[in-house]
């Protein structure tokens, strides 16, 4: 079997040499360059797995390279070797385009991991983007970003309204990445109470060690309040961590995503929000279109989340949509985006008597209505979540919790009853 190629591109011999020897030992062919020209050159003339290169060249910038790679090598991944303590450098690789960065001296630990890690991405089959529905421009061209920065190591800062999709965005995003196979950690930093952030983050089975060789998702990042902001800043410069309880720094190996429904810049500026922070998770920003904007999706994400709700609930084949629902759909605004249409659709099914779901089944919540399509008081279908809780609840009691015997019971499948358990919070 072939040795992965190398290309190294650096002005100074001695790091040449340096890089040379420790990939060889690797088990990679390396191929030199002292200069941006002569990469070039090679790069036109051979197939290479990885580059590196330099920040600062006799005939031009690293940065340069990444680009030029990018634009014509796009399966290549480049890192980048900074000077020690070249935070900006580092940042304005990544968001050219680099894997990921290194810094001198070159720790040879961090260049192996770094190494195995691009590697990873030429044996890597790209992973259908399945949960993004749709063939709108927007997405279209969503899908083409999430596919460029799956490749990076770079923090990324997704902005959207609630109810987009952007947990389904960062989870894409570490599935078709080389970190594929090691944990997705989501943490709701708005439903975890300021005392307990500490032990959330930080303990020894919290979401960083329990996250690492991953990636973790902090989801809702601007309700941290500011003492928190301090730590979470520290952790992501130094890669590492004082466990809780422990006595020694621990090193982090693990790919940071945010989320946020608010204007973090705004917020910085008016002093809820760390610019030190801010500028550490907001490497590349992501911006998720609202549903409204990509309105030839609704009727493709409303087919596929009733066959979802058929294949949860057991039945033996999934409700349609008439042509009035249909229409109704596209007329309304969808202020709640995706997740308001799933939300719909599940009203819809409880409330249809007959296989096809018709245009008064579709029941729009007051408040979120902003188009004058057909509406209810949020009280009905709170009310048919309280029935349907109860009923469960009595089932569950009356076969001592057994949820095989409770699903039987309810007339539905066990995965049904799973399902619903999990939707209602019954776990």
């Amino acid at each position: 079997m072939q040795n992965p190629v190398a290309l190294i591109v650096d002005d100074e011999r001695d790091i040449r040499d340096l890089l040379s020897t420790a990939l060889s030992r690797m088990g990679l062919d390396v191929v030199s360059a002292e200069s941006i020209q002569q990469a070039k050159q090679l790069l036109g003339e051979s197939r290479f797995d990885l580059c590196l290169t330099d920040m600062r060249l006799g005939d031009g910038s690293g940065i340069d390279l990444i680009t030029y790679v990018n634009e014509h090598y796009a399966s290549m991944p480049i890192a980048m070797i900074t000077a020690y303590g070249d935070v900006q450098s580092a940042v304005n690789a990544l968001k050219a385009g680099a894997y990921d960065f290194v810094s001198k001296p070159v720790d040879l630990g961090t260049l192996r991991k770094l190494v195995e890690q691009a590697l990873a991405l030429r044996e890597q089959h790209r992973l259908p983007v399945s949960d993004m529905v749709g063939e709108s421009t927007g997405l279209k061209n969503l899908r083409g970003q999430i596919e460029r920065l799956a490749r990076s190591l770079a923090p990324i800062l997704i902005v959207g309204e609630a109810g987009v999709g952007k947990q389904v965005v960062a989870k894409q995003i570490h599935q078709q990445s080389p970190r594929n196979r090691a944990p997705f950690l989501e943490v709701q930093c708005d439903a975890i109470e300021a005392d307990q952030l500490d032990t959330v983050f930080f303990s020894k089975a919290g979401a960083f060690m329990m996250a690492q060789g991953g990636t973790l998702f902090i989801d809702h990042v601007d309700a941290l309040p500011l003492t928190f902001q301090i730590k979470l800043h520290k952790a992501i410069q130094d890669r590492s961590i004082r466990a809780i309880g422990a006595f020694a720094d621990s090193a982090i190996d693990v790919r940071i995503i945010s989320a946020t429904r608010r204007d973090l810049a705004q917020e910085a500026a008016a002093k809820r929000f760390r610019h030190d922070l801010l500028y550490r998770i907001n490497v590349i920003e992501l911006l998720v279109p609202p549903l409204r904007e990509r309105r030839e999706d609704i009727l493709p994400l409303a087919h596929a989340f009733l066959a979802e709700l058929a294949e949860h609930s057991g039945s033996q084949g999934r409700m349609h949509l008439s042509e009035a629902a249909e229409a109704l759909l596209l007329q309304h605004s969808f202020p709640g985006n995706v997740r308001e249409l799933e939300n719909i659709l599940e009203r819809a099914t409880v409330l249809a008597t007959g296989p096809v779901i018709d245009a008064e089944n579709l029941q729009f919540n007051r408040s979120e209505s902003a188009d004058g399509g057909a509406d209810i008081p949020k009280a009905l279908p709170e009310a048919l979540e309280q029935l349907e809780r109860s009923q469960i609840q009595a089932a569950l009691e009356a076969c001592r919790f057994n949820k095989t015997k409770a699903a039987a019971q309810l007339g539905i499948t066990f995965r049904a009853l799973r399902y619903k358990m999990e939707k209602l919070g019954m776990e």
